[in-house]
């Protein structure tokens, strides 16, 4: 399908943060083909009219549960924390996200293109996350995808030592919860030592020909296989950590096993900006619309995008499932009301979302060959409290359009 989108003011989100006044936007097989100025269409494109409209990329949540955890069933709908075992690398959230769940929906209602959804907080090593398109015009799961694995999730601070304190298990503490943590990324290095010896041997005895001297093939290890793609970096680390103390935590386990790191909530980060951005530690902040039921939150605030972008460091704003993503555009807004301008909040929605959770080449921006996820408002999301979504595209196809007002 070929579409035209014409006469919108473009808001790229490119290198040069350029801004269309007037242009157009041609989609085809699903790929953004051009990005210019003007309202001339070629032959062949249908033509969606966007005059005094605004045309962004598509919003991206960088860290939510939406798909884990569907509530309007209650119980048989909670499928976002396999709390049985501090540890449970092995388990993957591509295995329980229903592509029928209403959260989809309404990601697509409030410009949300894409998601990296995953387990909750409640382990120390929770899973894999998985990041995914809002819409896909089949049932299965596995076309929603864009990268799986995207990360393995991790956990300080208060909810593991909840859930297992309660319990008399560790980790009841902080400390219990560092330890668990570091004894389960050196027993995957062990395990890739007794791999590595197994090769050994066994190519020593195809060398040589002594077939009696061939080694038993270790077992797999479905929770260190997993820790290992962290330790080779071959997908980040994503460290839940609120209180100021657990960030300098999260930093130092990632300086001690060398893997690359993405900082979850970071909701006291605003504390020691100037370290985070020191250590080069991007971080996706949120939600920041909760209470101050926990003592890890008391000190919540919307400044903190602002303080941290200040400090130079790489920010993106999450919803963490706490704010029902058709109402995603108001934790941007937010952050701009505390002092962080407009256009970084936009960034961070978009193209720094996208490059923080490796997916920057193909998502976050208007620009030629990247995935036409394009969201079509009413007026600037983020710059107009007010402003509407009219059509969203998601692969070049229309996945939303809002049905026209009764006068």
């Amino acid at each position: 399908m070929k579409f035209a989108i014409v006469g919108g003011k473009i808001y790229t989100v490119n290198k040069e943060e350029k801004v269309i006044e007037e242009g157009t936007v041609l989609i085809n097989n699903g790929k953004i083909e051009a990005v210019k100025e003007g309202k001339e269409t070629p032959e062949g494109y249908e033509i969606i009219d966007a005059s005094n409209n605004s045309v962004l990329p598509g919003f991206i949540d960088t860290h939510t549960h939406q798909g884990l955890w569907d509530g309007t069933v209650g119980w048989a709908g909670f499928d976002g924390n396999e709390m049985t075992d501090p540890n449970t690398a092995q388990v993957r959230s591509i295995d329980a996200i229903n592509p029928e769940t209403p959260a989809l929906e309404e990601a697509r209602i409030g410009g949300v293109t894409t998601i990296q959804t995953g387990p909750g907080s409640g382990n120390v090593i929770g899973g894999t996350n998985v990041i995914i398109k809002t819409w896909c015009k089949s049932k299965i799961i596995d076309d929603l995808i864009v990268k799986e694995p995207s990360s393995l999730k991790s956990a300080l601070g208060e909810n593991p030592k909840r859930v297992y304190g309660t319990d008399k298990k560790m980790p009841s503490t902080r400390m219990g919860t560092g330890a668990v943590f570091r004894q389960a990324f050196i027993d995957a290095q062990n395990y890739a030592k007794k791999w590595a010896e197994y090769e050994r041997k066994k190519k020593q005895a195809e060398e040589t020909g002594e077939m009696d001297k061939m080694p038993t093939e270790p077992d797999r290890d479905l929770n260190k296989e997993i820790i290992l793609k962290v330790l080779k970096n071959e997908i980040p680390l994503n460290m839940h950590c609120h209180q100021a103390n657990d960030i300098v935590t999260a930093i130092r386990f990632k300086e001690e096993f060398g893997y690359d790191l993405m900082l979850v909530h970071a909701t006291e980060g605003h504390k020691i900006a100037d370290y985070i951005a020191k250590k080069g530690i991007p971080c996706s902040l949120g939600p920041s619309l909760v209470g101050m039921e926990k003592v890890e939150l008391r000190n919540i605030t919307f400044e903190t995008p602002f303080k941290l972008w200040k400090a130079g460091v790489k920010i993106s704003i999450q919803s963490d499932s706490f704010t029902r993503l058709r109402h995603f555009q108001i934790l941007p807004c937010m952050a701009v009301k505390d002092g962080l301008p407009v256009n970084e909040a936009l960034k961070a929605i978009t193209i720094n979302a996208a490059e923080m959770i490796g997916v920057g080449d193909r998502l976050g921006s208007l620009e030629v060959g990247k995935d036409a996820d394009i969201v079509i408002w009413t007026k600037h999301p983020i710059d107009n409290f007010y402003a509407e979504t009219k059509i969203v595209f998601i692969n070049g196809e229309i996945s939303y359009k809002k049905e026209a007002k009764d006068s």
